[in-house]
């Protein structure tokens, strides 16, 4: 991918995150939306000129400067923590805690109208969140997020193990009767071929949830729901019919 092209991407996600539209930008540089639409198109984006380039970044909050390193750094996101970082998150709650808010896009004004942490010790979570490579703490204290689309957990590691051990029980000892909550339980005899297809079908969704996530970020903070989603599939029967089952 050429560098316009990794630049004109970053402004498109930032566009979307900030729940700004051409309309917005077109209005903003006194230009028609359709121009916009031109020059934010891979053909025409390298006839930008640098001035228009600094302007869109200007109208985003971004100098051009951080927007090309933004735009540089997203050849070098990581994909996973080491067990070592990961234990150092969940050897700190409200180090998880922040760390769970900025991977979730949360801005810092946001985490400190919701939860209990003064704006030093926020701070000095997001700073700590920077030296394990999770984040950049940019001016005017703006966090950038260095994880790759596909970023995850390690499947054995301290983050799943922690959120086994506490959140588990909690998650599922509830009615699921509300609005925009379900429990499904199902139970079938797959071949080989047919597990896989399966597992493809929840990988599918898991993409989908992601996606509907960064579509979300648009709206206010108030009106996104933290969502949570469980996931799981291996082959099984009860304890009790194992039990009866012959040597």
């Amino acid at each position: 991918m050429t560098e316009i092209k990794q630049l004109l991407n970053i402004i498109k996600q930032q566009l979307k995150l900030q729940g700004k539209t051409y309309r917005d930008v077109a209005t903003a540089l006194n230009l028609s939306e359709a121009s916009i639409k031109r020059l934010m198109s891979a053909e025409n984006g390298a006839n930008m000129s640098i001035e228009r380039l600094a302007q869109i970044s200007h109208f985003l909050g971004y100098s051009l400067l951080e927007l090309t390193q933004e735009a540089s750094a997203s050849n070098t996101r990581i994909h996973s923590l080491s067990t070592a970082q990961e234990k150092e998150l969940v050897s700190d709650t409200k180090l998880l805690l922040v760390a769970v808010c900025a991977l979730n896009h949360w801005k810092l004004e946001e985490i400190l109208q919701i939860y209990q942490l003064s704006e030093t010790e926020c701070l000095s979570k997001l700073l700590h969140l920077d030296k394990l490579c999770l984040i950049s703490l940019m001016p005017n204290n703006r966090i950038r997020l260095n994880i790759a689309r596909d970023f995850d957990w390690l499947p054995h590691g301290p983050i799943r193990q922690y959120f086994h051990d506490t959140g588990m029980i909690d998650f599922l000892d509830a009615p699921f009767s509300h609005e925009y909550e379900s429990q499904h339980f199902i139970h079938g005899m797959l071949t080989e071929a047919a597990a896989e297809k399966f597992q493809a079908e929840i990988r599918q969704l898991r993409h989908k949830l992601a996606e509907l996530h960064t579509e979300s970020l648009s709206s206010p903070l108030k009106k996104r729901r933290g969502t949570a989603v469980l996931l799981a599939m291996r082959e099984w029967e009860p304890a009790s019919f194992t039990a009866l089952r012959k040597p």
